[in-house]
């Protein structure tokens, strides 16, 4: 199995309740459904008050590298990334376990 874990920050100025970002986190929350290669799918955004904490997380799995693959090529995932790119940055990792 594949943990592919996301983390995203909101650029400078952006607030989690613009509709903009409201929007893009429901996307993502249904985006675990749509996919048939995700096994598990989780979302969330971060309660602490850290300064070096991101503010949404998403941690889902996928059975190998194959499938991260064609999750990451998906219509569905492509839709749901393409907002993103507008107000926020991210890292990934992705690691067998």
């Amino acid at each position: 199995m594949i943990r592919h874990l996301v983390l995203f920050k909101l650029n400078e100025g952006v607030s989690r309740d613009e509709p903009r970002v409201v929007a893009g986190a429901q996307a993502f929350a249904e985006l675990g459904g749509l996919v048939p290669e995700v096994a598990s799918w989780e979302t969330g955004w971060n309660v602490s008050d850290r300064p070096i904490a991101y503010d949404f997380a998403i941690n889902s799995s996928v059975a190998d590298a194959d499938a991260l693959r064609r999750y990451i090529e998906h219509p569905a995932h492509q839709a749901a990334v393409a907002p993103w790119t507008e107000f926020a940055t991210w890292v990934i990792a992705d690691y067998e376990f």
